[in-house]
């Protein structure tokens, strides 16, 4: 496997994004960033990303949550951001996501964590709550869902899945446009293809839409389903956070709060903004975060 590394300098003076950068191998020569921001002991926050975004999409979050008096960690998966890069679409697998991840979370032995998850966030994420519930104590999924392939996919997701794995021109910063409501700054833009210095980068990137289970007999799909038992039975807060603009997750948030029992009577909420919310609506998602750490705290 050969494995990229993007160089720091790209990451300089990034609007907005004044976080200390962390470090774990969770491979051989295959090293994870995460930023670490609060009080070390307070139960922690962990928010996670999609594609193509990175632990960027969550700047404005990040300081509101921490300041609130939790601890946030926002990794970038792997392949993304500021963590290492396998260059080739086949280096990465379902799989192989969950192994790197799962290795993250238990070297840094987290614990009582509340799951910030959407897009791919959520694919991995509720997959680890579902495996490892023990260290759980609360789920918020934001425009995300754990698909298992039994379920038609949207439309817009095959036309998206078809462009990630075909088109030449493969433009970060523009994806992540198209998914939000309000127009980026041009120093917003440049951190978003900060990562990616040449297509070699973009492997990951290209790679996770064919990666979404889309039939039962998908690699992944097993597992899913598996994870979807634990969903079932869950009873801890589950609480759903989608925006009003997107179309490739639009009713998932129905359907998980009828399929999972946390989520009964939970204060379920629909924001303003496109597919990155957290670009959209940064001081709500956050709110609704603090909100439900401060519910935890009361029961």
């Amino acid at each position: 496997m050969r494995i990229l590394r993007t160089e720091d300098t790209r990451f300089a003076g990034l609007a907005d994004y004044p976080f200390k950068p962390n470090y774990l191998e969770v491979q051989q020569e295959l090293r994870m960033h995460y930023v670490d921001e609060g009080p070390p002991q307070s139960d922690p926050v962990m928010m996670l990303h999609g594609e193509p975004s990175w632990s960027y999409l969550y700047r404005h979050m990040i300081p509101r949550v921490a300041e609130a008096g939790h601890r946030v960690l926002a990794p970038d998966l792997v392949g993304f951001g500021k963590s290492d890069k396998p260059a080739d679409v086949s280096d990465y697998s379902y799989e192989r996501h969950m192994t790197w991840l799962t290795e993250w979370l238990t070297r840094l032995n987290l614990t009582n964590i509340t799951l910030v998850c959407q897009n791919w966030g959520s694919l991995l994420g509720l997959r680890l709550a579902a495996e490892h519930p023990e260290r759980f104590q609360c789920i918020i999924v934001a425009n995300g869902m754990l698909p298992t392939g039994e379920t038609p996919v949207p439309a817009a997701f095959t036309l998206w899945k078809a462009f990630a794995t075909y088109s030449p021109w493969f433009p970060i910063s523009r994806i992540v446009q198209l998914g939000t409501g309000r127009t980026l700054t041009r120093p917003e833009r440049a951190a978003y293809e900060a990562p990616f210095p040449s297509a070699d980068f973009k492997a990951g990137a290209r790679a996770f839409p064919k990666l979404v289970p889309v039939s039962p007999d998908d690699p992944a799909s097993l597992a899913n389903r598996a994870a979807w038992q634990v969903l079932e039975n869950w009873k801890k807060p589950f609480i759903t956070c989608f925006s009003s603009g997107d179309p490739i997750t639009r009713g998932g948030d129905r359907y998980m709060q009828r399929r999972i029992p946390g989520a009964h009577g939970q204060p379920h909420i629909t924001l303003r903004g496109g597919h990155f919310l957290q670009e959209d609506s940064p001081e709500d998602f956050a709110r609704i975060i603090n909100d439900a750490l401060k519910s935890e705290a009361a029961a």
